[in-house]
């Protein structure tokens, strides 16, 4: 076949050559523009996508055919399906070649396009896929010519995470998302089926799942979480939820895969299980039993639930790999729970955390014997991990450093980059969300191979993964807008290589993909109105407080250590925050004592105004304060009361900002401000005490 050579050749070259392309998300790895023969070549030209071609296929069966034929007619392509190898020199012609071990892996691709017609060559059909995903951008933008893309992934897992137990979705919705996750070669869909708020998928064994732990009132997360927790039987007067039936589940799986996307299932274990334990109150361990979101691990019918239940997982999802959960569990009623405890003298385990990671080699161990793999969240580190399982790093990188090094695989998850529950623009502009704020340059940004990783062991970082939990997303559409664009930054992010990554050319076409997205009815965070981070935090701020000493007064000293920004130096470095209490420079206190510290101006100055900036956000707990004082001395014994500043802090649903100062003349040199917490508690959040 003619130029299989020449594709050889040019993945032999891929360090030499780097050329960029104009419209095709993700980045391919070579774009080479013009017609060549033997030595002599055509420069680039427009290439006549509207024309008719001759679709044939050569090393394809029949299913394969049917899926690729089906993603050329989505492609915009007029496509006739002929039964032989297409005549090269006839016009028209669109020929796909698949056989084995041609190019690196089987998802990557090589598209010859000259003024005759195109051919597709891939080692298996997923990667004809990808070319014609490929195909369908230039389409849609009308950037095709002759020339030469040849292209693979960097990384094999390239996922993203859809949270259907917070908020149900339907199957249409979710083939929706499928469809969009296709064009932009993302290949796996993480399914959060279960966990406390709902069950949401149909068991045979366990029927109360789904007739009694899939409904519950009201609707939204957050009134349920925040109100009594009650569940319904399904039928009941203000019942909401839903499930999926294993027939629709089956219907989903089979939609995905003729888009070569796997559905990786999750079932959560050992947390996160509120809504087990409410259908089934047996599984609860014997200390607390009316508080608690844990399985029991001494009670062998936990197993026997999981591994039934498992199995009709297995029945529906073919996917390799499962995953089990294992975060967040709060192991405090296995301390005192009977079983728990007798099961620990038996297996000689020292620790609840041995504990778990008992259950979750139990769970691998059965998994396994049924030709299955499991991923669990980085929590499954703790204790020891069972042997074969591959984690998925959220908590940041080191529990992925730490499994990689183990020889495990690794999929990197991290929340600052990866959890894309959080804002994506200023909050204010936002819908209703957790709170933070991760914009798409800094999802972008995101290298999911540490630099200071060795070589040897980044080589079991499998791949990527976006995770939109729900708690606060209600809507299909407010789902939307929280999942794309960034999810396709993702996708670049698990394809490309770094050197061909470049933020503001993926911006333009991430632009160009949100703009067809809104004109295909999809919902997602429309780019051009992007307002970007809080201005005060562009610039430091110069004030007479830059730089000196603060003393944090008792019981305040002890600000969250998770929250410490810069330590004793954060209120008076000059660093405004940005729309997030995690960027280090936002300071947290959780203590009864709020705020209450002593800035040292170190000489007496004339001080006419003195301001802090505090930020709400009801959903994590983060609330103004009801009350400031602001207090100044010149010797640091003798306080004079310059302010009190009331505030009703009011439940709201948006994220806000205030400041909190007094203006005037005095003189000083110590200048005291204290902030107390509102009725509600949770965290205050400072980040510059400015005085002027």
């Amino acid at each position: 076949m003619r130029n299989i050579r020449l594709f050889l050749v040019i993945f032999a070259l891929v360090a030499s050559v780097q050329l960029s392309a104009q419209s095709i998300t993700p980045v391919p790895l070579i774009v080479r523009g013009g017609v060549c023969n033997g030595e002599v070549c055509a420069p680039a030209e427009p290439f006549d996508y509207t024309q008719p071609f001759k679709l044939s296929f050569e090393g394809v069966d029949a299913v394969d055919i049917e899926r690729l034929t089906s993603a050329a007619v989505a492609a915009g392509l007029n496509v006739k399906r002929v039964e032989h190898a297409a005549n090269y020199h006839e016009k028209g012609y669109l020929h796909i070649l698949i056989r084995p071990e041609m190019l690196p892996n089987d998802e990557g691709y090589a598209i010859s396009t000259d003024y005759n017609g195109v051919i597709i060559t891939a080692n298996a059909p997923v990667g004809a896929f990808y070319a014609l995903q490929t195909m369908r951008q230039m389409v849609e933008s009308g950037d095709w010519q002759t020339g030469i893309i040849a292209d693979y992934p960097r990384f094999e897992y390239r996922g993203v995470l859809v949270d259907i137990s917070r908020h149900f979705r339907t199957v249409d919705f979710l083939k929706r998302q499928i469809d969009m996750m296709a064009r932009v070669k993302l290949n796996r869909l993480h399914l959060h089926l279960t966990d406390a708020a709902g069950w949401r998928l149909q068991v045979d064994s366990y029927p109360r799942l789904t007739s009694y732990a899939a409904w519950r009132t009201p609707h939204d997360w957050k009134g349920w979480w925040y109100g009594d927790r009650t569940f319904l039987d399904e039928g009941a007067e203000g019942a909401s939820g839903g499930y999926l039936t294993k027939a629709e589940a089956k219907e989903l799986v089979e939609y995905a895969a003729d888009r070569y996307i796997t559905i990786i299932p999750e079932i959560e274990m050992p947390g996160h299980s509120d809504e087990v334990l409410a259908a089934y109150p047996e599984l609860k361990c014997t200390h607390n039993p009316e508080n608690q979101g844990e399985l029991c691990i001494g009670k062998e019918a936990t197993f026997e639930m999981m591994q039934a239940i498992l199995d009709e997982v297995i029945a529906i999802f073919p996917s390799e790999y499962i995953h089990i959960g294992g975060d967040e569990a709060s192991k405090e009623n296995w301390k005192l729970c009977e079983d728990c405890q007798r099961r620990m003298r038996e297996e000689g385990l020292e620790s609840v955390e041995e504990l778990q990671s008992y259950m979750i080699r139990r769970m691998e161990q059965y998994l396994n014997s049924k030709g299955r793999q499991i991923i669990g969240w980085d929590e499954i580190l703790e204790g020891g991990l069972a042997p074969n399982a591959t984690v998925m790093s959220w908590r940041g990188e080191e529990g992925g450093r730490m499994a990689a090094a183990a020889g495990h695989n690794v999929i990197m998850s991290p929340h600052a980059y990866c959890y894309i529950d959080a804002p994506q623009d200023a909050p204010y502009s936002q819908p209703e969300s957790i709170g933070g704020y991760l914009p798409l340059e800094k999802v972008y940004s995101y290298e999911p191979i540490p630099e200071t990783l060795d070589e040897e062991v980044g080589k079991y970082i499998s791949g990527v993964q976006a995770n939109l939990w729900a708690e606060f997303i209600v809507e299909d559409d407010h789902y939307e807008h929280m999942l794309w664009p960034r999810a396709i930054a993702i996708a670049e992010i698990g394809w490309s290589m770094p050197e061909n990554r470049d933020y503001a050319d993926f911006r333009r076409r991430a632009v160009a993909i949100v703009d067809r997205m809104i004109e295909e009815g999809y919902s997602p965070f429309d780019l051009k109105n992007e307002i970007g981070n809080r201005p005060e935090s562009l610039t430091d701020v110069e004030h007479l407080a830059l730089g000196k000493p603060v003393e944090y007064l008792a019981p305040s000293r002890y600000y969250a250590p998770q929250y410490a920004a810069q330590g004793d130096a954060t209120l008076t470095d000059g660093k405004r925050g940005t729309w997030t209490y995690s960027d280090k420079r936002w300071q947290g206190f959780l203590g009864r004592g709020g705020v209450d510290v002593v800035i040292d101006l170190e000489e007496v100055m004339t001080v006419r105004s003195i301001a802090a900036d505090f930020m709400q956000i009801c959903g994590p707990g983060v609330f103004m304060p009801c009350l400031v004082e602001i207090a100044v001395s010149k010797d640091g014994k003798k306080f004079k009361k310059l302010a009190d500043i009331e505030w009703e802090v009011i439940l709201d649903e948006l994220p806000s900002f205030k400041t909190f100062g007094w203006e005037g003349e005095t003189r000083a040199r110590y200048i005291r401000y204290k902030a107390h917490r509102s009725k509600y508690t949770g965290f205050l959040f400072v980040d510059e005490i400015i005085i002027k």
